[in-house]
């Protein structure tokens, strides 16, 4: 059985680069993945403007009596020259008067209602936002594969983009099975069937990731059936994932399914999630995930997310280091990702498990409040305090 990192080796080397795209609105763009370059065709800002309210002044002239001359607010576009001992007030974003080097804040001045005295000098070119000090022409200011949240966007409207080029959000098919499933808001009808949260956090997460989920309906542990809703998702969605039946359980049908199809990932070496299974049928591919719902995260979050950013050509390296802050025992020969707390104690990052439900698989209990998931490797039989050891973000 292979380890987790060469078996993320082996995923990304299969994984297809994603070419769809579509043009569309920046108000629909919120968390879409950009296609293409964004570069900057002039600087920004284009002229030198005021950052603050003040006085456009020479430098030179601050230890002398100063004329206020006129008025510039944000907007205005006529020209405004300054000679010796000349200003002019000089509202915020507002273009810095020709002749002027220096804005001196309002409250740095007195004022006789015409001329201005200093009393607080500034450095000469304070307060005034240099050409291009945000950018220059030609600039990169994004990269495809960049995600665009709302500090992008309003770049690309300060850009003068209405419209953007995207990533198409890839349609992921999400199938929960097991016999012992209900969905949300049938009745129970015994005391061993419990409602399936996996259709709403791993639709969560991959709608997070930038893709589109479809949920599709529970399937019971009968082959026949799951076959059939597994090539029927096939048909609506790009990618699918499955909850439950990869076991080695009775009722272990998905693996058998999948292995109709080409194996890319046939377990792997770490704890939760050894039986997950990968198999590509056509150019589509299957993630069969583990049943259990703190598992069924953890794998999503490990596999499908490295895979998408493959895919996307998104950087999703999301691996830290912390200093561990109490002993931890291994409780399997695999290596372990163990859901833990991070602090930041006097500068120092450090990660504990002590707050988790060890043995569990409560999502409430290990997966909320910012947690981590905690790298033990395979070859230890657990950590000790003060190592430092690797976590990634969920």
């Amino acid at each position: 059985m292979k380890s987790y990192d060469e078996s993320i080796q082996i995923l990304k080397s299969v994984a297809p680069k994603w070419k769809a795209i579509e043009r569309i609105a920046l108000t629909n763009a919120l968390g879409k993945i950009l296609a293409s370059d964004i570069i900057a065709q002039t600087p920004y800002p284009a002229y030198p403007t005021s950052s603050m309210d003040g006085y456009a002044i020479k430098f030179s002239n601050q230890n002398s009596k100063i004329k206020v001359i006129n008025l510039a607010k944000a907007g205005d576009k006529d020209n405004i020259n300054i000679g010796e001992n000349e200003c002019v007030k000089t509202l915020t974003g507002a273009l810095v008067c020709d002749g002027a080097d220096t804005i001196v804040p309002i409250e740095n001045i007195k004022f006789d209602g015409k001329y201005i005295e200093i009393i607080k000098p500034v450095p000469q070119g304070f307060a005034i936002r240099a050409v291009g000090e945000s950018y220059q022409a030609l600039e990169v200011i994004l990269r495809a594969g960049d995600r665009l949240g709302y500090c992008e966007l309003a770049l690309l409207a300060e850009l003068g983009h209405s419209y953007v080029n995207v990533l198409v959000a890839p349609r992921v098919a999400i199938l929960s099975t097991g016999s012992e499933i209900l969905d949300i808001g049938q009745n129970k009808e015994h005391k061993a069937q419990i409602y399936s949260s996996n259709s709403i956090s791993i639709s969560s997460l991959v709608r997070d990731m930038g893709c589109e989920p479809i949920i599709m309906p529970i399937i019971k542990d009968d082959k026949e059936a799951i076959k059939n809703a597994l090539f029927n998702a096939l048909n609506s969605a790009d990618f699918i994932i499955t909850t439950g039946g990869v076991s080695v359980g009775d009722f272990d049908f998905m693996k058998e399914i999948a292995r109709e199809a080409k194996i890319i990932i046939d377990g792997v070496a770490i704890k939760p999630g050894r039986h997950i299974k990968v198999a590509k049928i056509n150019d589509k591919f299957i993630f069969a995930l583990p049943g259990f719902a703190y598992s069924a995260i953890v794998t999503c979050v490990l596999f499908f997310k490295e895979f998408i950013g493959q895919i996307f050509g998104v950087n999703t390296t999301n691996k830290f280091k912390a200093i561990l802050k109490d002993d931890y025992i291994k409780r399997s020969p695999f290596e372990e990702f163990s859901a833990a707390t991070i602090t930041n104690e006097n500068g120092t990052l450090l990660i504990s498990t002590k707050s988790k439900k060890i043995g569990s698989s409560a999502i409430i209990g290990n997966l909320s409040n910012g947690a981590v998931l905690m790298r033990v490797p395979s070859h230890k039989d657990g950590l000790k305090a003060s190592e430092v050891v690797e976590y990634i973000k969920i």
